[in-house]
């Protein structure tokens, strides 16, 4: 006596399904396309490849260990928006947290994961080598993270000396991170918050930030009233005014600075 009934809720399922599928060319996420899609995106003019950087690392007991993977994907889908001719490749999630034995850092907190230099330099290396096989012309390297901005300085100097005699070019653009930054408590400060409370890690700014993005990260029960950085916990900076509205704030420092420094470093390549 169920069956008709079964039959229409799976045949609606497949319909949404099949739109889903349907809508995906239209996505700048290489890893939402078949291959065929990116080779035509490619050849339609998006010569221009993303590679977001994260970490999975603790942010205090109110903010989720994956905060820089999703701000890293969805920061660098905006920014591929409005640049109109870049793709967006997988975020890397492992990234150098420091000494795992004895733990350093954020390594004493659970949950944080962390890899070699030497692992992680090569990791972002393969990856741009792999899109100018496929033949973008453009890979752009931007973290979420302060603690391997001069890694990726470096990798894209190293690729840009091994493709001097080709158009391929790597770009390392600290606008998205100082965007996040300096750019963003600067931002803060003039609405009259201190510094003090903007914090470095975990702390205003920061869960701002991950609350624009995605609020189901951000325990808010845990924001707490605290007056001063609990580094017992990780947190540096006073995270209890934070709010959605603050957070758009930097989202917005962050595309428009990147996607403005993109285009002036894209705009060099030979």
């Amino acid at each position: 006596m169920f069956k008709a009934p079964l039959q229409a809720s799976f045949l609606g399922i497949a319909m949404t399904f099949a739109c889903t599928v349907q809508a995906a060319p239209n996505s700048v996420y290489l890893d939402e396309l078949t291959w065929t899609e990116a080779r035509d995106a490619l050849q339609a003019g998006k010569t221009t490849l993303i590679i977001p950087i994260g970490g999975t690392e603790q942010s205090g007991p109110h903010i989720a260990l994956g905060k820089h993977n999703v701000r890293a994907q969805m920061l660098a889908g905006r920014i591929a928006e409005k640049l109109g001719n870049a793709l967006v490749a997988p975020v890397v999630a492992y990234v150098p947290e420091g000494r795992i034995a004895p733990p350093a850092g954020h390594m004493r907190f659970t949950g944080t994961i962390s890899i070699p230099e030497d692992a992680f330099v090569a990791l972002l290396a393969g990856a741009g080598r792999s899109m100018k096989q496929h033949g973008f012309l453009d890979v752009v390297y931007i973290g979420d993270h302060g603690g391997y901005q001069n890694l990726l300085k470096g990798v894209a100097q190293q690729l840009n000396h091994e493709w001097a005699a080709t158009k391929t070019r790597a770009h390392y653009v600290p606008a998205y991170y100082r965007s996040a930054d300096a750019d963003f408590a600067q931002a803060l400060r003039a609405r009259g918050f201190t510094t003090e409370q903007i914090g470095s890690h975990a702390g205003l700014a920061d869960t701002s930030l991950m609350m624009a993005i995605d609020p189901g990260r951000v325990r808010e029960n845990q924001l707490g009233s605290k007056s001063a950085a609990d580094v017992a916990l990780g947190v540096f900076g006073n995270p209890a005014a934070s709010s959605a509205a603050l957070g758009r704030v930097g989202a917005d420092l962050i595309i428009d600075n990147s996607v403005r420094s993109i285009k002036e470093a894209t705009a060099r390549r030979p």
